[in-house]
């Protein structure tokens, strides 16, 4: 006991010194940057517009003819501290503007404790729009969007507010910079005559323009923000990545993902998701391009597809969810099922070949090398999430998901498409297929993988998720792609409070000779660190540490006393040695060859949890277990990246094991300021500690 407790002072102490390594004296700024695109919009006007209020609070105005094209109000706000909710805009039955205060511990769908006053409040500013709905049981609905104030550099004082209704998508900007959007099902129902208020002891003046005003990015602005590419999310309280699709061509790595608000809840519920896109030709500079594939019509949401090279054309397959937006019967899925049914093939249709709306397999051209796409406004297939690919050999395939299955082929994107597998695979969301030296793998999505050899054909496929050999280890719907010197990357997202969508990551894989596939970290997506503290160079006993830093690695290298025995846990603690409420266990047996995340118990080691084989959900990014470890069996280092930010709210684990096995972790509500380490025949040194640039 007493050698445990001078451990802990010794490294107490060392830690407050700054016992530093020499070696690390700041950031190198190595690791992969992200260049974003200016936030910044104009908005031209022409026109004069349709009604005016600056000294008046109240008045009317006349619409436009053509209500569908949307309309534009301008606001020179003045904000300043409130008590209570105001309401600074009102068009009674159509919209309002509004000031709140948010719950500062809720983040459900909006997220607005991502910024926070200095007093802990979170006010916000909404716009809410009443929607009449154009579908078989006409409804009215309220699209609501909204930011923290907090989030302004500025929060108080005169602001001008824009509130962009397009017809397809309702947008607010403050000074010309895009706080929220959300994506319209239905229209506001303008009156030939409107009323209309503004609260004079916030707002100078308000405009209403018809149609809606076209802004135009303002380029001249740049965006000073370079963040790490490594669990980046979009700009923005509540923007997140969804599916991700890759691919590497003309020496380009090119990432195309979902963009996502609300963890799914925009378009009334639906997704509202569209294809963003960023790509790298180093990995370390990264640049983010015009959206690949935006939504322009209200009957528009998309999911999950793939980019691939054909005829030497960058194109990008996906699957209109139409379905989820108007009763199938209103769409054309149940026309092409039936065509292929009668005939045993399907050929694409134009979209306005009949009364329904589009729905199924479509996909975009690019015009130059990826920056610029153009929608084939052609339906290729009744499934809803396909993933077109060529395959070694030059061919032409698809991998059928949603509301389909199977493998098909065809001579090109306008041929007909024939099965040539119909049950396998077997169906489900975001299927995508990629070889690797005598293996070939299909990804299931969440919780699939299948492996043959190529000598196999088209059959013999190997269900590894059964035999524990899998990937899975937190990354959703990973994308496989091979990039130069033969390496191959899986990027992905994970959820973040049990939400759909979250930051984008990527690690690189390992091929062993069986084909088994095991994860490292990439290494020029390694954050930048700096301040490398030395807590102890070596224990084999119980040792805690105080931590000062919210986001930071955590490496040290394991020696177990005997072959193949022995396990230790890193206990991730919120406050104080006692404060176990909602900490997390990382946790390795090298006895049996599994590494786990867990709830943390006091003194004692967490009981084993379950694998994906075992019924464990992985992509939760929760407490499961990954198995058949390997280079465990010598000694070994573990790297652990934390990350924690506001916008977060909560922790980011990833691990590494012995530079060949990784895991992620999300602990909602979770920020570190003590670590423990629980040893059972197994020793520890060189633990050191690393503050991650921010």
């Amino acid at each position: 006991m007493k050698k445990i407790i001078s451990l802990v002072f010794a490294s107490f102490f060392l830690f407050h010194l700054g016992y530093t390594q020499p070696q690390n004296p700041g950031s190198a700024n190595t690791s992969g940057k992200m260049h974003l695109l200016s936030p910044y919009f104009v908005f031209k006007t022409e026109s004069s517009p349709h009604g005016v209020l600056n000294k008046e609070s109240k008045g009317s105005f006349f619409p436009g003819k053509n209500r569908e094209e949307g309309f534009t109000i301008k606001l020179l706000v003045n904000l300043r501290e409130f008590n209570r909710e105001q309401t600074l805009l009102e068009i009674p039955g159509i919209v309002s503007v509004n000031l709140k205060q948010a719950d500062p511990s809720n983040r459900d769908r909006q997220n607005y404790p991502a910024f926070t006053m200095s007093d802990g409040s979170v006010p916000v500013l909404e716009a809410s729009i009443i929607l009449t709905a154009p579908v078989e049981k006409v409804f009215k609905r309220e699209l609501t969007i909204g930011f923290p104030i907090a989030a302004l550099k500025n929060p108080w004082g005169q602001h001008e507010l824009i509130l962009n209704f397009t017809g397809v998508q309702c947008t607010i900007y403050i000074d010309g910079q895009i706080m929220d959007n959300d994506f319209a099902i239905g229209y506001p129902q303008f009156g030939e005559k409107n009323a209309w208020q503004i609260d004079p002891a916030y707002i100078d003046q308000a405009s209403i323009f018809f149609p809606a005003v076209v802004p135009e990015r303002d380029r001249s602005k740049k965006n000073d923000l370079t963040p790490d590419v490594q669990y980046w999310t979009p700009q923005g309280h509540n923007a997140w990545v969804g599916d991700v699709a890759t691919l590497y061509h003309n020496g380009r790595y090119h990432v195309f993902y979902l963009f996502d608000r609300r963890h799914h809840a925009s378009k009334l519920g639906v997704g509202g998701h569209y294809f963003e896109h960023f790509s790298t030709t180093d990995f370390k500079t990264w640049t983010e391009h015009e959206a690949a594939v935006p939504i322009d019509g209200q009957w528009e949401t998309f999911g999950t597809g793939t980019p691939f090279v054909f005829n030497n054309k960058l194109c990008i397959s996906y699957g209109l969810h139409t379905s989820r937006i108007y009763p199938i019967e209103m769409t054309t899925s149940p026309i092409l099922k039936e065509y292929y049914e009668k005939h045993g093939k399907i050929k694409p249709f134009p979209f306005d070949f009949s009364k329904g709306y589009p729905s199924g397999s479509t996909y975009s051209v690019s015009e130059n090398e990826g920056d610029s796409f153009k929608k084939s406004k052609m339906l290729f297939h009744y499934s809803e999430n396909p993933s077109v690919y060529i395959d070694p050999e030059g061919k032409l395939k698809m991998i059928a998901n949603l509301r389909a299955k199977g493998m098909w082929i065809s001579e090109s994107m306008d041929s007909t498409w024939y099965c040539i597998n119909p049950d396998f695979p077997p169906g489900g969301d975001c299927t995508f297929y990629f070889r690797w030296g005598k293996f070939d793998y299909i990804i299931g999505g969440f919780v699939g993988l299948w492996s043959k050899s190529i000598k196999m054909g088209n059959e013999g496929w190997v269900d590894m998720v059964k035999e524990g050999r899998d990937f899975y280890n937190g990354i959703n719907v990973p994308a496989i792609t091979k990039i130069h010197d033969g390496r191959f990357l899986m990027a992905g997202w994970f959820p973040i409070h049990n939400g759909w969508g979250g930051p984008f990551v990527v690690h690189e894989l390992i091929q062993y000779p069986d084909g088994r596939i095991h994860t490292k970290w990439m290494k020029e997506l390694v954050p930048d660190t700096r301040d490398t503290v030395v807590l102890a160079k070596r224990t084999d006993k119980a040792v805690f540490f105080p931590i000062k830093n919210k986001s930071f690695i955590l490496s040290f290298d394991v020696y177990p006393a005997k072959k193949k025995s022995g396990k230790l846990a890193v206990s991730f603690l919120s406050s104080d040695k006692d404060g176990y409420g909602n900490a997390c266990e990382f946790q390795i047996n090298t006895k049996e060859l599994t590494a786990q995340y867990s709830f943390a118990t006091k003194d004692v080691f967490a009981a084993p949890m379950k694998s994906l084989r075992q019924g464990a959900l992985p992509q939760r990014v929760g407490n499961y277990a990954v198995e058949n470890l390997t280079g465990t069996d010598k000694p070994f280092s573990v790297r652990i990246l934390v990350k924690s930010t506001p916008k977060l709210g909560g922790s980011i684990l990833d691990s590494e094991i012995a530079g060949q096995n990784t895991m992620i972790s999300f602990r909602n509500d979770l920020v570190i300021e003590n670590i423990s380490f629980n040893l059972q025949e197994t020793g520890i040194r060189n633990i050191k500690i690393m503050k991650v640039e921010e």
